[in-house]
């Protein structure tokens, strides 16, 4: 889990050294975002299916042999190849990851604790990809930044037959190829309309990804109303203690992670600073992710998940707002809190709301209602780095560029706020019920 959402931003310290190299071209991470987003559905529904122990070990196989791929690539088609390939092993992993153990804790208790583990692990890789890559680059070469991955991999590969339980299967749940195609065209397109529009601003390419992406999301509303066992049952999207949760995990990601990015740049091209020295800076924010998310686990497994929603959610609203004191010449000191709030509302939220999600679904499909919970959080950094990016504007001057940060402080905390209000509304109150 954690190089899966490490190799989502760890590529971008390295793509100055890789386009130096190979004169590779933004679609080096882009490629990986599509793939993961298109994906993460069929993932799910296919570990419900035939196991999620074995789509795990195909994840862990295809996820390996792509980073062999990337670090080796001879030219630039290879490498964006490679990264789509690896994108495909990364859509196995993320739901398995969830699915794996849920199957492992039928505990409620226990597997919110267990899953406050799987947070702060997987949580601490978006910074910690800053850090990890500026050392990989500087001291190994770009290629270093997927090569890494490969003794982590074979570690796994030897340790998830002989620690993961194989998990229940339901072979006879037939698939739905038809839902599965038009789902993923539809995340896919989606997820590339966004990219493309915050590169780029809305130019055909992007307006028409966007068309092909709403065609194919009413193209699977229709099959799956009509489909004898569909991909997504439709009922469950309607449920509130399932909804809610998914679009506050959409929210978070589109907040934090747009925030991530325009810190990264306002480190780099405002306070011009290295890019190991930003990624250092971004500590702060990276620890409390990766210590709270246990802490969010017992607190789940005692109270339930409100709470520890409600508050991170409060405590990240005050982190966005602190964006707002942020000038061109401000010390680190300034930003600091920012950073911790973030951090530590995030590392709050993220274990609660996955648990909710999973929990809110029938036990048989945690496959699927852990693709769901990752799409939404996947979507939601997409549309993140892309309007965070516009709204900053990286190639404004200092003052624009800081201003855009301030209209940022206001949005981010006014959905932190909303995103409070609509957990405490849709999310059971567990410590009452059971």
């Amino acid at each position: 889990m954690f190089l899966v959402l490490l190799d989502v931003t760890v590529v971008n310290v390295a793509l100055p050294s890789i386009g130096a190299d190979s004169g590779a071209t933004q679609w080096i991470v882009d490629a990986y975002a599509v793939a993961i987003a298109g994906l993460l559905l069929t993932g799910g529904t296919l570990g419900d299916r035939v196991g999620h122990r074995r789509v795990v070990m195909a994840g862990l196989v295809v996820f390996g042999a792509a980073s062999a791929a990337c670090g080796l690539a001879p030219s630039t088609g290879v490498l964006i190849v490679a990264r789509a390939v690896q994108g495909v092993g990364a859509a196995l992993l993320l739901p398995g990851s969830v699915a794996v153990i849920t199957d492992a804790f039928p505990d409620r208790a226990a597997r919110a604790r267990a899953l406050g583990i799987w947070a702060g692990v997987s949580s601490l890789a978006l910074p910690a990809g800053p850090v990890l890559g500026g050392v990989l680059v500087s001291t190994g070469g770009w290629r270093w930044v997927f090569l890494i991955n490969l003794p982590v991999v074979v570690a796994a590969l030897v340790a998830v037959p002989r620690l993961v339980p194989p998990g229940p299967r339901n072979p006879e749940r037939h698939g739905d190829a038809p839902g599965a195609g038009l789902a993923a065209l539809a995340l896919g397109a989606l997820v590339f309309a966004v990219i493309d529009a915050g590169h780029h601003g809305p130019r055909p390419v992007a307006v028409g990804s966007l068309a092909v992406a709403v065609a194919c999301a009413v193209g699977f509303v229709w099959r799956e109303q009509r489909a004898s066992a569909p991909m997504v049952p439709l009922p469950l999207l309607r449920r509130p203690a399932f909804a809610g949760p998914n679009i506050a995990a959409g929210a978070m990601n589109l907040v934090l992670n747009g925030f991530l990015f325009v810190t990264t740049m306002f480190l780099q091209q405002v306070r011009h600073l290295s890019p190991l020295a930003a990624g250092i800076a971004l500590v702060p924010m990276a620890v409390p992710l990766a210590v709270l998310g246990p802490v969010a686990g017992r607190m789940t497994a005692r109270w339930g998940a409100r709470p520890p929603l409600v508050l991170g959610a409060l405590i990240a609203a005050s982190g966005a707002a602190s964006f707002a004191w942020l000038e061109p010449t401000s010390d680190y000191v300034v930003l600091l809190p920012a950073l911790l709030g973030l951090g530590i509302g995030a590392g709050l939220f993220t274990a609660p709301a996955v648990t909710a999600a999973v929990a809110a679904a029938p036990a048989d499909r945690s496959g699927l209602a852990a693709g769901i919970t990752n799409t939404a959080r996947q979507t939601g950094t997409a549309l993140g780095v892309a309007v965070f990016g516009t709204v900053a504007a990286a190639t404004a001057p200092p003052a624009e560029f800081v201003h855009g940060l301030h209209v940022l402080a206001v949005a981010g905390a006014a959905v932190w706020l909303g995103v409070a209000g609509l957990v405490a509304v849709t999310t059971p109150g567990w410590a009452r019920t059971r």
